[in-house]
């Protein structure tokens, strides 16, 4: 069993930063994939970025050069810093551990808003 705890997020104007924190429990956190997904009301839940066991890295377009993937082993620590910031980046934002195929974790969701 692996739980997950997020920290971070908050109001931001367009333009700024936020560092999102997602620390894990269970000894598995280094061999798993940690990836941070997003959702608004109005759309489906979407993968923003993941980084694997082995550090290689993968975003989504949009977020692609202003968002940086990241994970500490040591502390069980995945983050996701997000620069430059637009309204669009509005949602709320959740953590995944994916264990495998069939074993997937989530965190409880932080509300990220970019707004003037």
């Amino acid at each position: 069993q692996v739980q997950l705890v997020e920290s971070g997020g908050g109001l931001v104007q367009p333009g700024g930063s936020l560092t999102l924190s997602c620390a894990a429990s269970g000894r598995i956190f280094s061999s798993s994939t940690m990836g941070w997904y997003r959702q608004t009301p109005a759309e489906q839940r979407e993968l923003v970025a993941v980084i694997r066991g082995d550090g290689t890295t993968a975003y989504t377009d949009s977020v692609r050069g202003r968002f940086i993937i990241s994970r500490n082993n040591a502390v069980n620590t995945a983050f996701l810093q997000m620069n430059s910031l637009k309204p669009e980046d509005t949602a709320v934002y959740y953590c995944n551990c994916r264990v495998s195929d069939l074993i997937n974790y989530w965190g409880q969701g932080k509300q990220v808003t970019v707004s003037s």
